[in-house]
């Protein structure tokens, strides 16, 4: 191994099914942190490498939930408490002239929260990443299917993560410098 710090091993798959067979090997062997980039979806590899589940659906619900919330007692606060108006003899809290509005603010809100989620969660906007030193990994958007051992994963040892990886016969195996 050389001396300079490494973000960990990648490894390079000519297809969605020789990646997840080897994440089921990795995993099988104690590995809790792996990383698979591949250019589409593949069906179920989000529980093979043991992906959280994510937070972005509980926080559109609450950006939706504060949204509309916030715009009917908006609504509500100028037409009842500072403003009343007593117009053709209709109540002052005359609900379904709110809907519509507090609607599309509900929808604006979970938007605008998912958005944000989104972003945050997932670390952008990130502008660099070790893998792009990786010449080959441009591949992954195109045809081809990487799986990364971070050093970061307690079991990251350099010698025996580039054994297991090589038993898998990847078409590459690099160490990806931190």
């Amino acid at each position: 191994m050389s001396e300079r710090a490494l973000y960990g091993l990648l490894a390079e798959f000519p297809s969605a099914e020789a990646l997840c067979a080897a994440a089921r090997h990795v995993r099988a062997r104690g590995w809790t942190r792996v990383e698979a980039y591949s250019p589409f979806p593949v069906e179920g590899l989000d529980a093979i490498i043991g992906a959280e589940k994510g937070w972005i659906a509980p926080v559109t619900l609450l950006g939706g939930i504060l949204g509309g919330a916030g715009t009917y007692f908006l609504q509500w606060y100028a037409a009842v408490v500072d403003y009343p108006i007593n117009i053709g003899g209709r109540p002052l809290n005359s609900w379904p002239a709110f809907i519509p509005a507090t609607f599309e603010i509900t929808i604006l809100g979970a938007a605008l929260a998912a958005t944000v989620a989104m972003l945050a969660l997932n670390g952008l906007p990130r502008l660099y990443h070790p893998l792009f030193e990786v010449e080959e990994f441009e591949l992954a958007s195109r045809n081809r299917f990487f799986l990364c051992l971070p050093a970061c994963d307690p079991v990251f040892a350099p010698g025996p993560a580039r054994d297991l990886l090589a038993e898998l016969h990847p078409l590459l195996l690099r160490e990806v410098p931190a």
